[in-house]
């Protein structure tokens, strides 16, 4: 009995055997892209194919730096496509950021395909584009737990990029304004906007349709989704937004300060490295300038409102509507921020309310109660959570429910992970969700995972990539995630998962009112 060439290779990959491509059969490790032939490699046991380090853009070196992404060039042979690109320049502050690129560089505008070893063009399957978190001024798309071994096999193409960080993505000088008709900054933004347009005209070819994509991120990934729904450049190329810990409006950190904010404090810093002109400051080594960017009493570096990508501030848009319309899946960490709670007594949680909120004291401690030591210890990691990133977070989930005209589905994530060797064990910490939700939980050093990570990690895939293809969590293998637009329904992500309606509006209107505005 003669088998087909197809049964054939079913067999062969199946029995972890590399199968030859004969004569007049297409290999499907190599995929023609609008620049150029491409090859891949298999992983995971040859049921994902990825494809890496392919140039989206062309290296912002040189004359391109602080300047919008430009085209990548074209190439004529098969361009191999299995080694991560350089992740961009930036310090290590986050010890727990891990990488698998050759190194840092301002050549470094790559992104990375992952999709199922059996996809073909016309299965048009979902997309799903990471944005890695890391403040805006860190992290890679090479990170371990950002691995693409695992999501695909849940019936999606997930890429996942670098973008340019720090001083090399967000330095707004008048300077720089008045090259480009009176905007500056926003680079990494614009080399989201790039990488998303080239997922357009290119991810059919790996099986996905550009049609349906979905942008999601963590921490400063999550604060980049809610920026670009409000991006009429960008807002073309997504249909749906996840957001993981993170929402750029009024209060949360840093929020979107106007150009005019910044662009004197930008220019003074750039004046102290000596360079007297434009031209000079781009002859700079990228290292010295790096350096000089990560000193003391030097400026951060982040988005702004240019006139040109950003229009107005983000809150801004949401209020008045401006934003995509489209269905959000948001939520954020029970733990975000323990700092404050360490060491903290009923009695210090008192004096810490009378110092910060003197004029409403009592109603700041009925609202995060001292009432015992373990009362106060919970108040603080509640406040702390809150003012790092939740708060920011909860604002803008309740922004697009009220004007995107939209599903808006909300979670807290509260299993707590294992400690590990960056990690604190028994709690439910910023960034805790990433191996969650990729399925990576094995690339965390040190972590012993139990079944209840293992289940917990499976379930959540199954409700990212549900919302990826449906833009509705739900399905069969998964417990029910009603919306969070009618009666403040939160799914509560724990060994056993639970909807009940939210708590945390009494406490977060009373933020709202009496935090002080961020400060740039």
């Amino acid at each position: 009995m003669q088998l087909g060439m197809r049964a054939v290779c079913a067999l062969a990959i199946a029995a972890g055997v590399p199968v030859m491509h004969m004569p007049g059969h297409a290999n499907p490790l190599v995929v023609k892209t609008e620049q150029g032939r491409i090859r891949g490699k298999y992983i995971n046991g040859q049921q994902v194919r990825a494809f890496l380090g392919i140039p989206y853009a062309a290296p912002p070196v040189g004359d391109l730096r602080w300047r919008p992404p430009e085209a990548p060039a074209s190439w004529n042979r098969v361009r191999e496509a299995t080694q991560y690109g350089h992740r961009c320049m930036q310090g290590h502050m986050y010890r727990d950021m891990v990488f698998q690129d050759p190194g840092p560089s301002e050549n470094c505008l790559y992104l990375n395909v992952f999709t199922p070893a059996q996809a073909k063009p016309r299965n048009k399957l979902p997309v799903m584009f990471w944005i890695h978190g890391g403040g805006y001024q860190e992290g890679s798309a090479s990170e371990p737990r950002h691995n693409g071994d695992f999501l695909p096999l849940k019936g999606v193409v997930l890429v996942t990029i670098n973008y340019r960080l720090g001083v090399f993505g967000f330095l707004a000088t008048p300077a720089l304004a008045a090259e480009d008709n009176g905007a500056a900054g926003n680079y990494g933004l614009m080399d989201m906007v790039a990488a998303l347009q080239w997922v357009h005209n290119n991810i059919h070819a790996f099986g996905g349709d550009p049609g349906n994509v979905t942008i999601f991120g963590e921490s400063a990934g999550s604060f980049a989704v809610s920026t670009l729904m409000t991006a009429t450049e960008a807002q073309q190329y997504f249909v749906k937004a996840i957001g993981e810990s993170g929402g750029a409006m009024s209060l949360g950190a840093p929020g979107t300060p106007t150009l005019a904010q910044v662009e004197s404090r930008d220019q003074t810093w750039a004046d102290s490295l000596g360079a007297k002109t434009l031209a000079e400051l781009r002859a700079l080594p990228a290292q010295k300038v790096l350096d000089a960017s990560l000193k003391k009493g030097a400026p951060g570096f982040w988005p702004v409102v240019d006139g040109s990508l950003l229009v107005e501030p983000v809150a801004a848009a949401y209020a008045a509507g401006r934003q995509s319309h489209i269905p959000l899946l948001a939520g954020w960490n029970e733990d975000e921020n323990t700092a404050l709670s360490e060491g903290m007594t009923a009695e210090k949680w008192k004096e810490f309310a009378a110092k910060h909120f003197p004029d409403r004291t009592a109603e700041f401690l009925q609202l995060f109660p001292a009432d015992t030591d373990q009362d106060a210890v919970q108040s603080a990691i509640q406040y702390g959570s809150a003012r790092f990133i939740a708060l920011g977070t909860w604002e803008w989930i309740e922004a697009q429910r009220k004007t995107g005209d939209s599903p808006v589905y909300r979670y807290h994530f509260e299993l707590p992970a294992p400690g590990s060797k960056f990690h604190p064990g028994g709690v439910t910490f910023h960034s805790d969700d990433i191996e969650y939700v990729f399925g990576t939980l094995d690339t965390r050093p040190g972590a012993h995972w139990g079944l209840a990570d293992r289940t917990m990690s499976d379930q959540m895939m199954t409700y990212w990539t549900n919302f990826a293809k449906h833009g509705n969590p739900n399905g069969s293998g998964v417990p029910d995630w009603p919306s969070y637009n009618d009666d403040n329904l939160v799914i509560h992500l724990n060994k056993v998962i639970t909807v009940a309606p939210s708590t945390v509006r009494a406490q977060y209107e009373f933020l709202e009112k009496f935090l002080p505005p961020p400060r740039h």
